[in-house]
């Protein structure tokens, strides 16, 4: 097969931003207990050291590991107007039948931080994010600014996770659209700023969104009877956020989604439940170029719901498994990826040649969601890039 020479975004061996810190940028944020100050340098050593891992692999979607953040959610919604980072925030706050906050409980640990809305929400018009584009412009010819990627947290993530009154006091919003409406002009003055710093390209990473797939979820929601809505409205509203959120972004900026299913403490995933039940509202009514999604286990159903991908729209196939080291059969994730490109060809009435042209191939989700990471260490998950880009590589020769 030929394909015609993949330049933008996506691109075919991706990876999805958390990578596996060294030990001693651990250390020195941990047991060491370093001031921001002091870790900088270490903190720029290893950014530069996994960028030119990444360049050495062919990866060509650049990210800086999220080095700098403590979790995978990084720093923004501390820093607007409004939100408010509590440290061992009451239980009592949370939906325990939400998946990660059950994963926490079930596991012995509960959330040691969490973000809240005191106020009315405002964006300061400074980036936290923005520093972290600006050093990795400083690592690649700027021929390749278009490629870095940046992770973001999801705009629902401070919503889903709260029982019902908790996402915000009723005398500063009187219901949701009203919170999701400020949440949206944050989101957009920040993609605004980032787009001036040279980013397009941009990933959402979203747990909250797999969770309308968890039957353990969705029957909690249920019995819950302080819900005012149910959930196939509350994810209407999180896709009309979402939308809102990028509503304003130029033509030449990529967004895309990954439907995070969980990483925690010894590899840990959150929530199960095939892509079927909120497939057709996805990949239809929410306005991203490319989704993200994990397909290394049973837990994620079939390929099936890649038939309602609409042709102008990308899907990156988590195929291989970024928790544990032992790495998978080659052949076996080519016949995966061939058999996801049926399937969306079936669908849509293209060829297979035709549905290739909007696949890729990565782990299914990053290396290092929380601080410590998976149980892979550094030169397993290279291992497991090389893999990825190997099936790229015989999949669509000659393309990135």
């Amino acid at each position: 097969m030929s394909f015609p020479l993949h330049r933008n975004p996506p691109f075919r061996a991706e990876h999805l931003g958390s990578l596996k810190r060294p030990l001693y940028l651990l250390d020195a944020r941990y047991k060491d207990q370093k001031t921001d100050a002091e870790l900088k340098p270490l903190e720029d050593r290893a950014i530069t050291d996994i960028v030119q891992a990444q360049l050495e692999l062919g990866f060509r979607a650049i990210s800086d590991g999220e080095y700098r953040r403590h979790m995978f959610w990084g720093t923004f919604w501390p820093a607007l107007e409004g939100m408010r980072e509590v440290q061992n925030p009451p239980i009592e706050t949370f939906r325990m039948y939400v998946p990660d906050i059950a994963a926490f409980m079930e596991s012995g640990h509960k959330p040691g931080e969490s973000v809240y809305c005191v106020g009315k929400i405002r964006h300061t018009g400074e980036s936290t994010y923005v520093g972290q584009v600006e050093y990795l412009k400083g690592l690649v010819p700027e021929e390749k600014w278009g490629d870095i990627k940046l992770t973001l947290a999801a705009p629902n993530w401070y919503h889903l996770r709260y029982v019902d009154g908790k996402a915000y006091p009723k005398d500063v919003y009187a219901n949701d659209k009203e919170y999701f409406a400020d949440v949206a002009k944050a989101y957009q003055v920040e993609l605004d700023i980032l787009y001036k710093a040279g980013l397009r390209n941009v990933q959402f990473d979203d747990p909250n969104l797999a969770y309308f797939c968890s039957e353990k979820m969705l029957e909690g929601w249920k019995k819950d009877d302080k819900n005012t809505v149910t959930a196939d409205e509350l994810l209407d509203l999180y896709i009309a956020l979402y939308n809102d959120c990028i509503s304003k972004i130029p033509s030449d900026m990529h967004v895309g989604v990954h439907l995070c299913r969980g990483n925690f403490v010894n590899s840990r995933h959150f929530s199960e439940g095939g892509y079927d039940r909120i497939a057709t509202k996805l990949f239809t009514t929410l306005n991203m170029h490319t989704y993200y999604l994990e397909y290394d286990t049973p837990r994620a159903g079939g390929f099936e719901p890649l038939a309602h991908l609409p042709k102008n729209k990308n899907v990156i196939l988590g195929v291989i498994t970024s928790k544990f080291p032992e790495l998978e059969d080659k052949e076996k994730m080519k016949e995966r990826i061939w058999q996801a490109a049926d399937v969306m060809a079936k669908g849509q009435g293209e060829t297979r040649e035709e549905a290739l042209r909007r696949v890729g191939v990565s782990p299914q989700c990053g290396f290092a969601s929380h601080a410590e990471g998976n149980l892979i260490d550094v030169e397993g998950m290279k291992r497991k890039l090389r893999l990825v880009r190997e099936i790229a590589d015989e999949v669509w020769p000659g393309e990135p």
